[in-house]
């Protein structure tokens, strides 16, 4: 009787962390800021601002993500009929990462990873404040591959939480050059996926860039390039030439070549206006946080938001990274050998990943664009390799599964992920 009344109440419970998720980060993102700001005591009207101007500025650039995908839909289609050998299936991140939330664990994790920042900011370990709670994904998706993997409920928790108080230590860490690199005060990344994969990976890159002769002199700075050659270095204009070079490959008649074009260079210039957005209200909730940390903990006491990936996108390196690497992507689903999927959904996670490559390379077109390709190549490959993993796991969660699923973000680029798979292969 007790055992069902506690399983009852873990259905209730999950059923109020689905309903709360359902609403979608445009949502969650505002509430959980205004929260915040409430408890930084800013002015009510204050703290609806600044959840209101992030709120919209994410829903900006959803949409505009939107757009990038929509846009170049035709040169995708063209390119997927090409393979016949593509068995596979690409959920895409977004939808993996709602199914995580399904975990047996999931409705117990989300206050555990609350409660366990709460604490830690307050004996003085982390300056470091996750607010971005759908985000939680990176440490869910993990915990969920070891549940289904080792069978084990304690274990997916232990690794979700664990994950979660690793990814604030990352953040702290990367915190400075986020800042010094975007121009992002008072925010750093807690996107575990990127900060732990991404970041170090690019520093590696870069620093076998820094052997190099000749390439490691080699110093492209598109505000620099811009001042000098004018419109022709903005990247709307960068995005126009691309669009126009994939539907001339891609045999579009020309109607299609100008909505792609177009529609590639509205996404390059609307990404930073988007960004600029969130960021209203991010400086004063910042400006909230530090006043109060100074008041109550102590005079140099700092806090940074964790937020997500995406504030970073808003740099021009990243918008023509992101341009570049579309084309270069597609290529891969047929120069990889033993290749079962075309990268749909990894298309909608190109932006991101050039974020962090950006970052360790500090702004330099020609290095961020190196790290991005490497790095893409690398996730395309273990993403691929994983596949089964990724079926394993939806089967687990109870999503009727036909043939091979992957997803080609997280089990590419999500670094416990491919470690956790890794080790249940070794293991048997």
């Amino acid at each position: 009787m007790l055992l069902e009344e506690r399983l009852k109440n873990m259905d209730t419970l999950l059923n109020i962390v689905q309903t709360i998720l359902g609403m979608g980060a445009v949502v969650i993102l505002p509430i959980m800021i205004f929260i915040l700001g409430l408890i930084f005591r800013m002015k009510i009207g204050a703290a609806i601002q600044a959840g209101l101007m992030i709120g919209i500025g994410f829903q900006g650039l959803l949409l505009v993500i939107n757009l990038l995908m929509a846009s170049i839909d035709p040169v995708v289609k063209y390119y997927q009929s090409m393979g016949s050998g593509f068995t596979t299936v690409d959920i895409g991140w977004a939808a993996l990462g709602a199914i995580s939330w399904t975990a047996p664990f999931a409705p117990l994790a989300v206050p555990l990873i609350i409660l366990a920042n709460v604490i830690l900011i307050k004996v003085g370990l982390t300056k470091v404040m996750n607010v971005d709670m759908w985000n939680y994904i990176h440490f869910l998706i993990p915990g969920a591959v070891a549940y289904a993997l080792f069978d084990s409920v304690i274990l997916g928790l232990v690794i979700t939480v664990g994950l979660s108080i690793l990814a604030l230590f990352i953040a702290e860490k990367v915190a400075p050059h986020w800042e010094k690199v975007f121009g992002l005060e008072g925010t750093t990344c807690t996107c575990m996926s990127f900060i732990s994969y991404m970041w170090p990976l690019s520093i590696i890159i870069n620093k076998i860039i820094d052997c190099i002769p000749g390439l490691n002199k080699f110093d492209l700075d598109l505000t620099k390039l811009q001042s000098k050659i004018g419109f022709f270095g903005n990247p709307a204009f960068i995005g126009l030439i691309v669009g126009i070079l994939l539907g001339i490959i891609t045999e579009q008649p020309i109607t299609t070549i100008t909505t792609i074009a177009m529609g590639l260079a509205s996404v390059l210039l609307l990404i930073p206006r988007m960004v600029a957005v969130m960021m209203e209200g991010l400086s004063s909730i910042g400006t909230a946080a530090n006043d109060f940390m100074q008041k109550h903990i102590a005079k140099d006491a700092q806090l940074w938001i964790g937020m997500d990936v995406c504030l970073g996108l808003g740099h021009p390196t990243c918008i023509v990274c992101t341009a570049l690497c579309i084309p270069f992507t597609i290529l891969l689903a047929f120069i990889i050998p033993g290749m079962t999927f075309f990268p749909i959904g990894l298309l909608t996670s190109i932006c991101y990943i050039t974020v962090m490559c950006v970052m360790a390379s500090n702004g330099n077109l020609v290095r961020s664009l190196i790290c991005s390709m490497v790095s893409i190549v690398l996730i395309t490959w273990a993403a691929n390799t994983f596949a089964p993993e990724a079926t394993m796991m939806l089967k687990a969660l109870g999503v009727p599964v036909e043939g091979m699923i992957t997803e080609g973000g997280h089990f590419g680029f999500n670094l416990p992920v491919v470690i956790i798979s890794a080790i249940s292969r070794i293991l048997g």
